[in-house]
């Protein structure tokens, strides 16, 4: 008998809603005993990836706000940074700052370099790249298959900012759009697109931090503080070691089935999972929570499966 994973569809709360415009979400929605509000006010040391002097971070519960206090401590404008790493300098997409800060976390901010564009074959059915964004409206490539389409464009790289395409302006467009607007495409088909790369120096060496900062003092180096689009960050202890894995497969799942890694988006669905006791159950949930998606059956039984070996291991 099929399962009816669209049968019993609600419509989305406010609360919900923002979750499909990328607001990370809580553990479970977040109970006061799983999170709680900073005691005092953490500050975090950056610096820009291409080189320059430390500079200090502190009061914001949002990526659009710590950009911005990036920005004022650096005097560039908010929109000069595409996105951050942490501890680390270089391109390393396996470093990015997403919707979790680690409290001994060091960012570095990655601004705007060169403008180039490119005109772009699709010779295979799929390009091979694979897309994220900063949250804040810029999409940039954040993986490229060898042997790809985008492989054999060697002007393309890791970490360019996708402005436009076919002369339409994406910026703002989250990047699950840009992928399926990539992925319209059809096989043989050009098309064009404008690409910014972040700015880069010769030789960087990631500087070791002076003393010890506030957020030294209040982390044990098992938290993390949580950024949410909207109400204050929280500070929550990292995952388990069986919850990470879940959810780094769940983001193997994004990718191959839509083209995208989005580990908040695969921590939203572990959460709306891990208290189900079958499929429909969480396919009820997954629209509720991220309906927008339309997320294929066979999408949602993979991802079922994942949270269920998890829960077999224990939590």
């Amino acid at each position: 008998m099929p399962l009816r994973l669209r049968g019993k569809k609600k419509a989305k709360s406010k609360e919900t809603a923002g979750l499909v415009k990328g607001e990370p979400t809580g553990a479970g929605g977040g109970s006061p005993s799983a999170s709680r509000a900073p005691a005092r006010r953490l500050v975090f040391h950056a610096q820009l990836a291409h080189g320059s002097a430390t500079g200090r971070v502190e009061g914001f519960s949002s990526i659009q706000e710590l950009y911005a206090q990036i920005a004022g401590a650096f005097e560039i404008s908010p929109s000069e940074i595409l996105y951050c790493t942490l501890n680390t300098p270089r391109i390393d997409m396996e470093r990015l700052l997403g919707g979790q800060l680690g409290l001994e976390d060091f960012i570095f901010a990655h601004v705007k370099g060169i403008k180039k564009e490119v005109n772009v074959c699709k010779s295979e059915d799929s390009l091979g790249v694979t897309i994220t964004d900063n949250g804040v409206g810029y999409a940039f490539i954040k993986r490229i298959k060898d042997g790809g389409v985008i492989d054999s464009i060697k002007t393309i790289c890791v970490g360019d900012h996708i402005e436009s395409i076919n002369g339409e302006n994406i910026v703002g467009w989250r990047h699950y759009d840009v992928a399926k607007k990539l992925k319209e495409f059809k096989k043989e088909e050009l098309f064009t697109m404008k690409l910014i790369e972040p700015k880069k120096a010769f030789e960087i060496k990631p500087r070791s931090k002076a003393g010890k900062s506030s957020a030294e003092k209040i982390g044990s180096g098992r938290a993390t503080l949580r950024l949410r689009s909207k109400g204050p960050a929280t500070v929550e202890e990292m995952p388990s070691e069986t919850k990470a894995k879940a959810i780094e497969k769940i983001d193997d799942v994004l990718e191959l089935y839509m083209g995208i890694r989005d580990i908040d988006l695969a921590t939203t669905m572990f959460e709306a999972g891990k208290d189900k006791v079958n499929p429909d159950e969480f396919a009820v949930a997954l629209d509720e929570t991220l309906g927008d998606f339309a997320f294929p059956d066979e999408f949602v039984f993979d991802v079922w499966g994942v949270i269920g070996d998890a829960k077999r291991r224990g939590l």
